[in-house]
């Protein structure tokens, strides 16, 4: 398997992020890292493993990126103003800056790309498809904390509802970006198991469903955890599913 990686100056960050892709052809996925993670957390916990059949077989080339906005929303130093503002900041990395690059390497201008995520990770992917469907088709959230509200110390501005799902996409007036999303999936799973809480992805299936957007609630059972156990098991399972 091909791989690379490296620093990448961003300049809406102003710093540098660490990007990694793994492969080099078939279906681009962009792969969230947890809260504190870096591009290569996916290997270390072996989910690029798991994923080297499809990888192998050039069904899927995957890319990651440093978590960013993750640290800076449990930094209690941080105010929750600032929080939502890099997470904007990290968006616009995310969209003006990765996207080409992903289709550049791609060599497809055009080019629609799966997120997926776990965790805060899960926030990250169904919230790039939300807020970008003109770049992404699919979002596959696991074990997804999607409320990030309770960083916000009862303050809710301008960065926290368009970065958002759960509050902006029932606000979504009729228009090209509803009309796109309506045109896109979201799968949510989550075990039933430890520190798992099923309803975090069930209230976002309800604010997703209620404006029309294809998803999905996946109930996997107690015996799946809060874990990179669980989602060892599910990514790849939805990835053979989707990417021929």
């Amino acid at each position: 398997m091909i791989k690379r990686s490296g620093p990448w100056f961003s300049r809406n960050l102003n710093k540098e992020v660490g990007v990694a892709r793994w492969g080099t052809s078939g279906q681009p996925v962009l792969l969230f890292p947890t809260c504190g993670g870096d591009a290569e957390e996916c290997e270390r916990f072996l989910m690029i493993k798991v994923l080297t059949p499809l990888i192998e077989a050039g069904r899927i080339r995957v890319y990651s990126c440093d978590s960013v906005s993750g640290p800076i929303w449990i930094d209690d130093a941080i105010k929750p103003a600032e929080k939502a503002r890099w997470q904007s900041r990290f968006d616009a990395f995310l969209y003006r800056e990765l996207v080409p690059l992903i289709r550049a390497d791609a060599g497809d201008a055009k080019a629609e790309i799966i997120t997926a995520g776990a965790s805060i990770g899960a926030f990250n992917a169904v919230s790039t498809l939300c807020r970008h469907p003109d770049a992404f088709k699919l979002a596959i959230g696991m074990s997804g904390s999607y409320d990030l509200s309770g960083f916000m110390d009862g303050s809710y501005t301008y960065d926290f509802h368009v970065s958002s799902p759960q509050h902006f996409v029932p606000q979504l007036p009729p228009g090209e970006q509803l009309d796109l999303l309506r045109q896109r999936m979201v799968i949510l799973a989550v075990g039933e198991g430890r520190y798992e809480r099923p309803q975090n992805s069930w209230k976002l299936g309800q604010a997703l469903g209620g404006k029309g957007v294809p998803n999905r609630v996946d109930f996997w059972g107690p015996e799946h955890d809060h874990d990179w156990m669980t989602w060892r098991e599910q990514l790849p399972q939805y990835l053979d599913h989707h990417c021929p």
